[in-house]
């Protein structure tokens, strides 16, 4: 190194040492985003037909250079140990984070014996979610059911009546006390509970963000599903997305299984991106298209718009 070029850069070291921290930060703030892409089991099958494996989207995910999938869990083909591990092992073989593990449950009961039913099947899957180091669980709230068949329930823009004789706030006390019941075992295991905008009272974001404040746990964050704000969605959308600690964005090729929407991804990217958002963003591919188009098409689709 030359004399001068020495002391230069002494000099430089000097002042950056007496700078304050709060100096550096800009040059974080605006670094490059970090989103990375991740593809939703359930993108390869919706509830009909033989299950796709949860190797094949392993496989499937590698084969597009994506970053994670996301489990479903209704598609595992069992629950012992020694296939929790072997997914586990394939993915860490292929590269694949295992990113979120989304069952199906609900908080939205009068029935305390119902309602201890499905905070056990929680925990348990909060357990199950340790065991495959999966470090996020996505959560519903449960709806009234009034409205038996989802396909009706779809129908009707995934709006029900109030079971008769109970109030809405009385449905938001019964989901704040079955999610703070989970909350010891998700601390537990180092799993992040996610609420997803997923009917029921997390149908709005008023829902979801009073859910998430009454619980006030750093262990409950929120889902966004970008497809389940049926009306309007870029504002509702807005509204959750500084508590939002994991995405699923759907995509409808072929015509969705119950609706399509058509999303500005650009939009939506722009949205995550202004609340410095830097998890993952799981493609969910709704479509009747045949999957794995279906899912390389969703994958062009996000990387344009997270290039953009």
């Amino acid at each position: 190194m030359q004399r001068r070029n020495f002391f230069q850069t002494t000099a430089l070291a000097a002042m950056a040492g007496t700078l304050p921290a709060q100096a550096m930060m800009p040059a974080i703030a605006n670094s490059a985003s970090k989103i990375k892409l991740s593809v939703s089991s359930y993108s390869y099958w919706h509830f009909k037909g033989d299950k796709f494996p949860i190797e094949k989207v392993i496989d499937e995910a590698a084969a597009l250079g994506l970053d994670g999938i996301d489990v479903l869990h209704r598609q595992m083909e069992g629950e012992d140990n020694a296939y929790l591990q072997k997914i586990k092992k394939h993915a860490f073989l292929n590269g694949i984070a295992l990113t979120c593990l989304s069952i199906h449950q609900g908080f939205v009961t009068p029935d305390k014996e119902e309602l201890k039913k499905h905070v056990d099947h929680t925990n348990h899957c909060i357990e199950l979610a340790y065991k495959m180091g999966i470090p996020c669980l996505r959560l519903n709230t449960g709806r009234w059911n009034t409205i038996k068949s989802f396909d009706d329930l779809m129908k009707n823009r995934g709006v029900e009546p109030i079971l008769p004789g109970y109030t809405e706030e009385d449905g938001y006390k019964w989901c704040v006390d079955g999610i703070n019941q989970c909350l010891k075992k998700a601390e537990e295991c180092g799993v992040l509970l996610a609420l997803e905008n997923h009917w029921g009272l997390g149908s709005t974001p008023e829902g979801m963000l009073k859910i998430h404040e009454r619980v006030n746990s750093p262990w409950l964050g929120l889902l966004m599903d970008t497809g389940n704000f049926l009306e309007d969605p870029y504002d509702k959308l807005k509204m959750i997305a500084p508590k939002t600690s994991f995405v699923q964005a759907k995509t409808y090729y072929g015509g969705g299984e119950w609706y399509s929407l058509e999303l500005d991804y650009p939009r939506i990217i722009k949205i995550l991106k202004e609340v410095n958002y830097q998890g993952y963003i799981s493609i969910e591919f709704e479509g009747k298209e045949e999957a794995r188009s279906g899912v390389r098409k969703s994958v062009d689709l996000l990387r344009k718009a997270l290039n953009q």
